[in-house]
Parts: structure tokens; C-alpha cells; sequence
């Protein structure tokens, strides 16, 4: 097998919109530089993403210089969004966490309220390195996050996606499949490991970036949503319900935190510096099923 690397690198400029695809990044303590500092509010402040918006999916985010960007989507005339001064911030709601946040002008606000048929607002986070701590129930004192989802970096592996599309291949909606990557979201795609090894993980390099593993990733329904067509399915969620059940959550990836500032790039080397108790917990996990599972055979 080959050594370990990464095979490509995600930004997702807009929270929920499009993602792009780089042959680097720079790591920031709260995540890759330009991704997920725009988010979009709904009339209440809470944000809105594809869960509630699939058609999101089909909406891009053209970086610009200065930290602008061009928002576009089919049928419709782009927009220049620019970076807001921050001179007045508004209240936020991202999953029940309170974060401030800088509106953009009312152009932006006007063009993602009509692609949207939604009344919403397009918000900056101008400072992440204050404005929203990660979980504390799994952070080191000072971590924060931009707006992902929870924590700064979400990490695949190419093996792993194979193994869920030859489970997936083999159940009641073998016709949905297989599934790109992009149905997951990921920050990094990470090629050369065995399936599932990802789960053993602690701490890893990338490159000449240290990042600690926060704790896996479960699932949601934005998973189900061709990021081509914003239909949705039944997969992958169905799937992963039968065989990747742990911790309470539906589970396909790592979500890590940076502990050193650097730059990935795609080929750069992914070691394992300290593998962890995710994996075998999971393995506990599995053999308890097995237990319970004999046991109604049994009765």
C-alpha cells in the first residue's frame, strides 16, 4: 500500500454553499484560511445551511482579494460581496452557541434572500480567533472554530469512503450509490490507509501541521443531498445506521483541531503520532451488538 497523503483539500467559502477544491491551504488555528468565514442568518439569526436549504448546494462563493467574494448560481446575475468593516456586529445562532458576527451590505442580503425565496442575511466572522470557542466538552483551553460546524477541520480517507459504497452496494438502496466525497463535506481527503483506520487516530501531521483529533464526525441529512442536483436520498444515512453506529452518532470522519499553523498541501505525507481510544471504544461497541445480537437468536 502506498505511504499515507493527502489526496485533495476542501474550502467552503460560504457556509453551506459549494465547496472548491485547492492544491493548498494555509491552517489557521480555527481552520483552513478562507473557509467558512461567511455564513447566512435566517430572520431570527439562526444560520442557515442545506439541512434546511438543500438548494444551497447549488449556490458558489468565488473567493476575492481582500476576503471578498462572488456569489453566483445558475439562471441568476452574480454579486460582489466585500468584506464588512466592523463597525456594528449581530447576534448569531449556529446549533444553540451565541456568536457576533458582522452583516454584509444589503446587496448581498437581497441576492441570497431571492435565490433562496427565504428572508436572510449574509454575515462575516470578522475575528475567529475570539468569537466562537469549540465545544468545551472536547477542546484545549483557547480553541475556536470559524463557522463549521463545530470544529475546524473535518478529515476523510478515500478507503473509508470505498468501504461504505461496497457496504452500501450491498443493501436496499445499492441504486443510490456510490457516493462522491463531496457528499461528506471534508476539509482533507487523506488516500494510502486502510479502511477505517481514521477511528485509531489522536494526534497526526499533515504535512508540517500537527492536529489532535476532537472526536469523530456524526452524520446529519446533508449527507443524503446530491451537492450537484440538492436532491435528496436515503443514502448514505442508511447505510451508516447498519454498520458505522457509534457514540450515539452515525460516523464517517474525524473532526481535528490544529495545534501548530502551517500550510497543507495535496501529496504531503499524513503521519499517526498517537492513536487514541476511539477506535477500540467503537470496537467494544460491536462486540456488545454482537452479545445482544446472539442473545435474541439464542432466545
Amino acid at each position: 500500500m502506498e505511504p499515507a497523503a493527502v489526496q485533495s483539500i476542501h474550502l467552503y467559502p460560504v457556509k453551506a454553499f459549494q465547496g472548491l477544491t485547492a492544491d493548498a491551504a494555509a491552517v489557521e488555528p480555527w481552520g483552513l484560511a478562507g473557509d467558512r468565514r461567511w455564513a447566512l442568518i435566517d430572520a431570527g439569526g439562526k444560520v442557515v445551511t442545506q439541512r434546511e436549504q438543500p438548494r444551497l448546494a447549488l449556490a458558489a462563493a468565488e473567493p476575492l482579494a481582500g476576503g471578498g467574494l462572488r456569489l453566483s448560481a445558475a439562471g441568476r446575475p452574480a454579486v460582489t460581496v466585500e468584506v464588512p468593516e466592523p463597525s456594528g456586529t449581530v447576534p448569531v445562532n449556529i446549533f444553540g452557541q451565541k456568536v457576533e458576527a458582522v452583516p454584509a451590505a444589503a446587496a448581498a442580503h437581497a441576492w441570497c434572500a431571492a435565490y433562496l425565496d427565504q428572508d436572510v442575511r449574509l454575515v462575516h466572522l470578522d475575528d475567529p480567533a475570539t468569537r466562537r470557542p469549540v465545544d468545551p466538552d472536547y477542546a484545549l483551553p483557547g480553541e475556536t472554530v470559524s463557522f463549521a460546524d463545530g470544529y475546524p477541520l473535518l478529515v476523510t480517507t478515500s478507503a473509508s469512503l470505498d468501504a461504505l459504497n461496497s457496504l452500501m452496494a450491498e443493501g436496499r438502496h445499492a441504486a443510490e450509490g456510490p457516493l462522491p466525497m463531496n457528499r461528506f463535506r471534508p476539509s482533507v481527503v487523506v488516500r494510502g490507509t486502510e479502511a477505517w483506520a481514521e477511528d485509531e487516530w489522536a494526534r497526526v501531521s499533515i504535512g508540517e501541521v500537527v492536529l489532535r483529533v476532537a472526536r469523530t464526525c456524526g452524520r446529519c441529512v446533508v449527507t443524503t443531498t446530491d451537492q450537484g442536483t440538492a436532491a435528496r436520498g436515503r443514502e448514505p444515512l442508511y447505510t451508516l445506521a447498519r454498520h458505522r453506529r457509534f457514540d450515539g452518532g452515525l460516523i464517517f470522519g474525524q473532526n481535528v483541531v490544529p495545534l501548530t499553523r502551517g500550510t497543507v498541501r495535496v501529496g504531503d505525507p499524513v503521519r499517526v503520532l498517537e492513536r487514541g481510544g476511539v477506535g477500540r471504544k467503537q470496537e467494544r461497541e460491536r462486540e456488545r451488538a454482537d452479545r445482544r445480537s446472539v442473545g435474541r437468536v439464542g432466545r
